[in-house]
């Protein structure tokens, strides 16, 4: 089994065989913005993180909780310096 890691950069390939869709459908999922996407010349990024969003908002939420107290706590200890 795949793991989507959150603070990963997928190409829309590797995004299509994480969720398991065509790739007609990814290209619906992008246009209607289902899935937040950078487009880098001709190609399109996606973050993990839109991935887990998509699939399940409650993980994204434990996920992005994590990750923000991590972050505030490193703010806090840099500030000083």
């Amino acid at each position: 089994m795949l793991e989507i890691k959150p603070n990963e950069v997928y190409t829309t390939a590797e995004a299509e065989r994480l969720l398991k869709i065509s790739n007609s459908t990814m290209k619906r999922l992008l246009k209607k913005g289902l899935i937040r996407a950078n487009k880098i010349g001709k190609q399109y990024r996606i973050l993990g993180h839109e991935l887990l969003r998509l699939l399940s908002p409650e993980v994204d939420k434990k996920v992005s909780g994590g990750y923000g107290k991590v972050k505030r706590k490193v703010i806090e200890k840099v500030k000083d310096w």
